[in-house]
């Protein structure tokens, strides 16, 4: 029988690992962004991104494997239907793509919406290996309402938003913000097994609001575009996943009762 146990204590070192390599990052505190200036810009910010999400990774992934001693760790990069993970982030990609990114680098911006989707698929990934691929299966014996909450708490500390000069009110929104996306990717993360999956969904987040990748590039009229197109789009997917999934379990089940006969 598994072990069920929540280790907080490795909840803790996941945390104080991806908070502080995250952040070193994020708050310039090696002062990589001076050192990066001799690259072009975009592709300046692609790697300060990219290392802000290495954190949360490298935390995800020593956690995911101490974690996985004890007991399975179901979510896994692609779940057990690939083309569905896979034709989501396409989507997204061509979605970017064909709608195109506004830049100060003078790139096209048809190609580097495709750059910044890319880009922001891949962070996205790193983070979703973090809350849904680690933290949400250590914290799946508690009930579902609570571990969201704690999933979501979690997120909002690894930001470190209460210690710039945001509001009481803008940190108190955040936080509301970060437990509601811990519910609905929590959903996802639930249904397809898949961390690919939750980063789409994790992707329209981001698109929808502050990247540093996309920043204002995309217009408001565009945004709602995307995002209607790929809300649909991947709801339907998930659906048609999780209808999978309930066929698989009924033939599992009367498998299982035919071979006790």
């Amino acid at each position: 029988m598994h072990n069920q146990k929540i280790s907080w204590r490795r909840i803790g070192v996941f945390m104080l690992i991806a908070t502080a390599l995250a952040n070193i990052f994020r708050f310039d505190l090696l002062s990589h962004k001076a050192a990066l200036t001799a690259l072009p810009g975009w592709i300046a910010v692609l790697l300060s991104v990219m290392a802000e999400g290495a954190g949360i990774l490298l935390a995800a992934l020593i956690a995911r494997a101490f974690l996985g001693k004890m007991r399975p760790v179901p979510v896994q990069l692609l779940g057990n239907l690939p083309w569905i993970p896979l034709s989501m982030s396409a989507l997204a990609l061509v979605l970017l793509s064909v709608v195109g990114v506004d830049n100060s680098y003078g790139m096209n911006p048809h190609w580097y919406g495709l750059v910044a989707a890319g880009g922001t698929l891949l962070y996205c990934i790193m983070e979703e290996y973090g809350w849904r691929g680690y933290l949400q299966t250590e914290l799946s014996p508690l009930a579902n309402g609570l571990k969201y909450v704690v999933v979501g708490f979690c997120w909002y500390l690894w930001h470190l938003t209460f210690l710039t000069d945001a509001s009481l009110g803008d940190n108190l929104f955040f936080l509301g913000m970060m437990i509601l996306g811990s519910w609905g990717i929590g959903q996802v993360a639930e249904a397809t097994k898949s961390i690919l999956a939750c980063a789409c969904f994790h992707l329209i987040i981001q698109i929808m609001m502050f990247n540093a990748l996309i920043r204002s590039g995309i217009s408001l009229q565009e945004k709602v575009i995307i995002l209607s197109i790929a809300a649909v789009s991947y709801f339907w997917l998930v659906k048609k996943w999780e209808r999978h999934q309930a066929a698989l379990d009924k033939a599992q089940s009367e498998n299982d009762m035919a071979a006790t006969n």
